[in-house]
């Protein structure tokens, strides 16, 4: 990692695309919790994916599993009870092509983030599952479709939306670079010309 003698970290120009630098550059101590903070996060998506495809009995059991039939949307969306995407929560919950979006995008931003790569796209994809999540939750409800207490404890902000900004604010601080396989990523030829894809 390049450094300057103050501890900051200094950022390749490539990585800083057409973006104008920042005035202050992270220190080698807030890259490293960044850092921190996006394999954690990337931890987040990959066991969801482990424990619902192989049932590893934290939230699915063997037996719903998805290598077993179990739906790994099924439970959640058809719970749904609250919002204005009730109905088409329960429309497609347990679709096999709801579970396989489902399944794949949460696989590719958890590996993605674990190796610090394509942390855009992670970014972008992440965010959507997460808005969509939050969607289906829709905490500005306080009831149910049924008149009971919804139990939503804030008006807006959850933690879908807390993932969402700190997918951004990964994907945004090159976080890939350390601890990661982003500088690498960034060298590729196939990244050069597609500058989204860092």
């Amino acid at each position: 990692m390049n450094t300057t003698d103050s501890g900051q970290v200094k950022v390749p120009a490539h990585a800083l695309g057409t973006a104008e630098a920042p005035g202050h550059m992270l220190t080698t101590t807030a890259a490293r919790a960044l850092a921190v903070l996006r394999v954690s996060t990337g931890f987040v998506f990959l066991w969801a994916f482990l424990d619902k495809t192989f049932g590893l009995g934290f939230s699915t059991p063997s037996e719903r599993a998805w290598i077993n039939g179990g739906s790994p949307t099924n439970g959640f969306l058809s719970r749904v009870e609250v919002g204005p995407f009730q109905s088409i929560s329960h429309s497609i919950a347990g679709d096999w092509w709801t579970d396989a979006l489902f399944m794949v995008g949460m696989a590719a931003v958890g590996i993605a983030l674990i190796a610090g790569i394509g942390l855009r796209v992670s970014a972008a994809a992440g965010s959507l599952i997460m808005v969509m999540m939050w969607a289906a939750e829709f905490p500005p409800d306080r009831f149910t479709a049924a008149g009971e207490a919804s139990g939503s404890t804030n008006p807006f902000m959850d933690y879908h939306l807390i993932y969402a900004i700190v997918l951004v604010i990964l994907a945004l601080t090159y976080a890939g670079h350390t601890w990661g396989l982003g500088r690498v990523w960034a060298r590729l030829p196939f990244v050069r010309k597609n500058r989204w894809m860092i």
